[in-house]
């Protein structure tokens, strides 16, 4: 495959992706998370990290288990810390979307981890993740999206007993 066929290629998953999470913020999370297992299947464990990290983050969402959640948000994880040692990656993401970098994917990241561990009653793995996004919270922009995460880490510290000095 040429390099060109290969972006190509990278866009269009990536656009499969966006329209699976479109259907689930439309209401149909069963739907989209057949798409979501489908291009699973497609992608693969070991396949790009990128889309792997994209389509866990959105698939965990989709799941009615906290467990099962969590498995879904940790695979994101996984999946983002190989994006950090791949080179060009910010490049890459620039491509579908100007402000993009993988350093801001961790305070959400991480931020869902929390929460997951919250449901699951695991009080101090939640705060360690706490800690971890709000360490990270200096990678977002200063924009709705960055605001928003940085409140709802505000608010899960508040349950958790995770105190801030920062906002």
């Amino acid at each position: 495959m040429t390099e060109q066929q290969e972006h190509t290629a990278e866009d269009a998953m990536m656009t499969r992706i966006g329209q699976a999470v479109m259907l689930h913020h439309g209401g149909d999370r069963e739907e989209a998370q057949d798409r979501f297992l489908g291009l699973w299947g497609e992608i693969g464990e070991d396949g790009d990290p990128l889309h792997r990290c994209t389509l866990a983050h959105y698939m965990a969402d989709t799941q009615l288990d906290p467990s099962d959640e969590l498995a879904w948000d940790l695979r994101a994880l996984s999946a983002a810390d190989e994006l950090t040692g791949a080179r060009l990656t910010d490049a890459r993401l620039t491509e579908h979307h100007g402000s993009l970098a993988v350093r801001g994917f961790y305070p959400s990241l991480h931020l869902n981890l929390a929460a997951d561990y919250v449901k699951l009653g695991r009080p101090e793995a939640a705060r360690n993740h706490l800690r971890r996004a709000r360490g990270a919270v200096g990678a977002l922009e200063d924009d709705g999206y960055g605001r928003g995460i940085k409140q709802a880490i505000s608010r899960l510290e508040g349950e958790v007993g995770e105190g801030s000095e920062e906002e």
